[in-house]
């Protein structure tokens, strides 16, 4: 099911969480996954001396710290223009290569939907 704007409700939710993440913590990218029974986990960016992650690896780590088998989508809210490789790779790990990878721009405005494989 999709609404208006041919966005799937829960994808809409999904980004609305990630734009979220990144606008309370001040973080560069927020992210959110939505597992195999529809929980969804929710970050932002990790900048640590010692621990580096992106809100969507983070995102990702968290399903698995929780349990997750698989990934349904993710979607994550940034300036960039396209979801980087290494994320795509997290995703893909848990989801597999057809997950869908939704990128927004800082505003939740969808710029595209990558599968995590292409």
């Amino acid at each position: 099911m999709t609404d208006s704007t041919g966005i799937d409700p829960e994808d809409i939710k999904i980004i609305t969480l990630a734009r979220s993440a990144r606008a309370r913590n001040g973080v560069p990218e927020g992210a959110a996954v939505r597992d195999e029974t529809g929980r969804t986990y929710v970050a932002g960016t990790v900048a640590l001396d010692s621990l580096k992650l992106s809100a969507l690896q983070t995102a990702v780590a968290m399903a698995v710290a929780s349990g997750a088998q698989s990934l349904e989508a993710a979607a994550v809210v940034s300036a960039s223009e396209a979801p980087s490789d290494a994320d795509r790779a997290a995703v893909r790990d848990l989801g597999g290569p057809d997950t869908p990878v939704l990128l927004a721009g800082p505003d939740g405005t969808l710029k595209s939907t990558t599968a995590a494989g292409a």
